[in-house]
């Protein structure tokens, strides 16, 4: 550890001098960008995955789509996100004869993925809200679907709120996978700095150090949520 300094110091040349801080914060903006994205369609396919799977299954159709949806589910929940994005990007792409980039395959890819965690989630969010409340929505005339997307889902995401939350956080730390595809997160930007000043300790540490607060930021946001729904509820 003697020479710290000195490594200390050809991290700022190779970070400010050789513009590597300009890598680093297109490496923050996608890893981002890969993360909310990846959320918002992960919580739309759930919602919709779960709405599926709570459906009374009475007729042909709802059983036909409660199958479809527990394949998708046990598809994605049973393979590891790097092979998602490898299979995507270097198999299924190429054969649909469809051009993406690696950005645009890893929102997409993180998305799916998403989509089946959180469709679990939100399934036992929507179990969680007394039966009561959607006979109590179809007791006023409004239709299953309206009653599940006015009355009941509301609900549910306040259940299921810091899950939520530990679901974005695996999202921020799982995009350091997405360099397979050719996508500049903060891994392939620190990564790019090292190997320009031939020294990997420092870069990793401040990765490792800007992952960390990203996750307590996330944090503190849920919290603060959290909070603010509680007092909502009180008011009512």
């Amino acid at each position: 550890m003697g020479n710290f300094p000195q490594k200390i110091d050809r991290f700022i040349e190779s970070f400010i001098a050789q513009n590597g801080y300009v890598r680093v914060l297109e490496g923050l903006k996608n890893t981002l960008l890969i993360a909310v994205l990846g959320l918002i369609i992960g919580i739309l396919i759930g919602t919709l995955i779960a709405t599926v799977r709570v459906i009374p299954k009475y007729k042909t159709l709802p059983r036909v789509l409660n199958g479809f949806c527990s394949f998708y589910v046990g598809l994605f929940r049973g393979t590891p996100i790097v092979v998602q994005l490898l299979v995507f990007y270097y198999v299924m792409l190429p054969l649909m004869g469809v051009r993406m980039t690696g950005v645009s395959v890893s929102v997409l890819v993180f998305g799916l993925n998403s989509g089946a965690y959180i469709s679990e989630i939100m399934r036992g969010g929507i179990l969680s809200v007394d039966s009561g409340q959607m006979e109590a929505g179809r007791a006023v005339g409004l239709g299953f679907g309206t009653t599940m997307m006015k009355v009941v889902i509301p609900q549910a995401v306040k259940n299921i709120l810091p899950t939520l939350g530990n679901e974005f956080i695996a999202l921020i730390k799982e995009t350091s996978v997405v360099s397979f595809v050719g996508a500049a997160d903060l891994y392939v930007a620190f990564n790019y700095i090292g190997s320009n000043s031939y020294e990997f300790m420092v870069p990793y540490l401040v990765m490792a150090v800007i992952y960390i607060l990203l996750v307590l930021i996330i944090s503190l946001g849920i919290k603060l949520m959290e909070r603010s729904l509680r007092k909502s509820d009180r008011r009512h």
